[in-house]
């Protein structure tokens, strides 16, 4: 496949003229099936596609280091304001709670669940936290122009955490706690609920903001290209692999058993496909699943009102909420908790058999499954942070209290490993079957 026919392939996202041909050696090899592209000159706005798959290579912004810095600003500072006032009050029965955002894992310590505790703030606000002033260190080196510096260790960091920051999945799990509490008490929204709300939002566009190809472009420039590599042509085909921190191809020798090689412009380890793929993906998956048992077999939250005390499994708290009339919260709670786990661990059991038989399915279908995989493991933090949000809420004693089972443990681990599952596998293996099948033919 010649250059300028990848790039004019319709999923690409701009167009292109002959013109432009002189400047299209900037080769990067798809992190999703591995085929080998060169990518254009990208204006403002544009981004530039896998013609195979259509994963996005790159995408550029206007004024991308202004733009990065005061959303990173913005939305650390709503982070700022969301802990600094009440997050959310009730009033029951003349009793009146309210809670700021640290409370929420703060108090599950008090019940002894440091491990829960360390969880939902890590993913709630301090991983946010540090991207948000990681963003802002780097992008200001990058404006004044200075070295590397410490600048390449961040970058390094960014792709790492975007699965982890979980500030959208956060508020929605708080909108399912005011659906709960108003059954209980009059509630009251605090400023800080508003203000999490836009750094939820903030939070999003600073991460679609940053355009890591461009930005180690304007830390460690642009290797010239191997002249040996070609597109349209796998690269583990060409002996070469793409950098999963900064994009960059490397060729690399026949065998690498042997030798651990580096990245030319980052310096992180470089290898064909991941190590131990498959090995690493069905040992998470056995985990997961024996996990999901005691996540549903024992209570979620247990909760006691004059002295009377209920366990509810999280089964039992969606039924309780449909019985309750809260039939669409009930719907996000049973997707959320019990679909998503499970339609997760069966596509990565079905994906993990396919990358070693082809099957029925074209590696664009696959690949597709896998995206999902990506996009939703995520959403099955909702519950955990439910619990938390109403433990620190509600804690009056025999009164009326609300403490975490010991399921919450359990099914955060189960999310935990579901979502490393996922990336542990190499999308890419889908590919090498299914060329090894068409080879065959």
């Amino acid at each position: 496949m010649t250059v300028t026919s990848q790039l004019n392939h319709p999923l690409l996202s701009i167009s292109m003229t002959t013109q432009q041909t002189t400047k299209w050696r900037r080769l990067r090899a798809c992190r999703a099936c591995d085929m080998v592209s060169a990518i254009p000159v990208l204006r403002p706005g544009e981004h530039a596609s896998c013609p195979r798959c259509g994963h996005v290579l790159a995408r550029r912004h206007l004024h991308p280091v202004q733009r990065s810095i005061a959303l990173a600003m913005s939305a650390l500072l709503t982070l700022l304001i969301a802990v600094a006032f009440p997050f959310i009050s009730m009033d029951t029965n003349g009793l009146d709670t309210q809670i700021e955002l640290p409370q929420t894992a703060v108090t599950l310590v008090d019940v002894h669940q440091p491990l829960v505790a360390l969880i939902v703030s890590c993913t709630a606000f301090i991983l946010p936290a540090l991207y948000l002033i990681g963003v802002m260190l780097m992008q200001a080196n990058v404006l004044r122009r200075v070295p590397r510096a410490y600048s390449d260790v961040i970058a390094r960091l960014f792709s790492r955490l975007h699965p982890w920051m979980m500030a959208d999945v956060f508020m929605v799990a708080a909108l399912v706690s005011l659906v709960k509490l108003t059954d209980i008490g009059e509630v009251q929204l605090g400023a800080s609920f508003w203000a999490y709300c836009v750094f939820a939002l903030l939070l999003l566009m600073t991460t679609r903001s940053v355009d890591i190809d461009w930005l180690w472009y304007r830390l460690a420039g642009e290797p010239p290209p191997d002249t040996s590599i070609h597109c349209g042509m796998n690269a583990a085909e060409q002996h070469a692999t793409g950098c999963t921190t900064c994009g960059l191809i490397n060729t690399l020798p026949a065998s690498t058993t042997a030798t651990i090689y580096a990245c030319s412009r980052c310096g992180s380890t470089l290898h064909m496909r991941k190590p131990n793929s498959l090995e690493f993906t069905w040992a998470l998956l056995i985990t997961a699943a024996v996990l999901y048992i005691p996540a549903n077999a024992y209570p979620m939250m247990i909760t006691t009102s004059l002295g009377q005390t209920h366990s509810s499994t999280i089964i039992g708290g969606m039924l309780e909420l449909w019985q309750h009339g809260s039939e669409p919260i009930a719907v996000v709670i049973f997707v959320a908790s019990v679909l998503v786990p499970i339609i997760k661990m069966l596509i990565l059991v079905l994906l993990t058999c396919l990358a070693q038989h082809p099957g029925p399915l074209s590696a664009q279908q696959k690949t597709r499954l896998y995206r999902l995989t990506e996009l939703i493991g995520r959403w099955s933090m909702v519950d955990v942070f439910v619990v938390a949000i109403m433990v620190a809420l509600i804690q009056s004693g025999n009164l009326m209290s609300v403490l975490p089972g010991p399921a919450a443990l359990a099914f955060c681990a189960v999310v935990i490993t579901t979502m490393l599952a996922a990336m542990a596998f190499d999308p890419r293996l889908l590919w090498d079957i299914q060329g090894n099948t068409h080879d065959r033919k």
